[in-house]
């Protein structure tokens, strides 16, 4: 029990830090997020206790106010913040393999399967839905790349489906903060061990960026590729 309570007040600092890091980061790209998750808390809390007071118990649905209050800032600070931390992303190459990389269980994800050397991107999720090939950077160069990565996966197995859309704000692309919802919409046609099959495949076939190391999350801009990588 006592190790289990060092545990847990160990653990308290770790999370507030880390509220406190996501607050000033969200605060950055949204100056007006203390004020309106303040309010929410406000109004929810003095909704409830009007409530209260309106049928003669104000103690108890202002005990209940306090948790609902407490409950809808978290939930809009977390929007605010996701919507912030995509915002930040947005237009950064690789961004959408920082994405993937939270897709969640049941999907396997290999950023960068190709890449030019204006740093257009094509990444590659494996899941019930079949192959996945996210692209990022400019239509008109990543077309090629997708279209390449097609052929080979429709050679090597023609009977998996093979999904594709570009990242992006323009007509026809998915935006960076619907890529998860996006994927996981997608039909679910294989069963488990299929996808496994697949990733075998996929796996033995290899990659021609496999050999190069990428950092996790957005690759900063004005990074140039070493010589002697292979790009398409």
């Amino acid at each position: 029990m006592a190790r289990k309570s060092n545990a847990e007040t160990a653990a308290n600092p770790g999370r507030l830090k880390q509220i406190a890091l996501t607050y000033k980061m969200t605060r950055k790209a949204d100056p007006k997020v203390g004020l309106v998750v303040a309010g929410v808390g406000i109004v929810t809390f003095g909704v409830f206790l009007a409530i209260g007071f309106l049928f003669d118990h104000p103690v108890y649905l202002g005990i209940l106010g306090l948790l609902v209050a407490f409950l809808a800032m978290a939930i809009v600070f977390g929007r605010r913040a996701e919507r912030a931390a995509f915002g930040q992303m947005e237009g950064q190459p690789g961004a959408a393999a920082a994405v993937l990389d939270n897709v969640g269980r049941g999907w396997t994800t290999t950023p960068a399967i190709a890449m030019t050397r204006q740093q257009d991107i094509v990444h590659r999720a494996v899941g019930k839905a079949g192959v996945v090939l996210i692209a990022e950077g400019n239509p008109n160069r990543v077309k090629p790349l997708l279209a390449n990565e097609k052929k080979k996966m429709a050679r090597i197995m023609p009977d998996v489906p093979v999904h594709d859309f570009i990242v992006g704000t323009g007509e026809g692309e998915v935006p960076l903060k619907k890529v998860r919802t996006t994927l996981l919409k997608l039909p679910r046609v294989l069963a488990g061990p299929q996808i496994t099959e697949v990733n075998d495949k996929l796996r033995a076939m290899g990659d021609l960026m496999s050999n190069m190391p990428l950092p996790k999350g957005p690759m900063p801009k004005g990074m140039k590729m070493p010589r002697g990588g292979k790009m398409r």
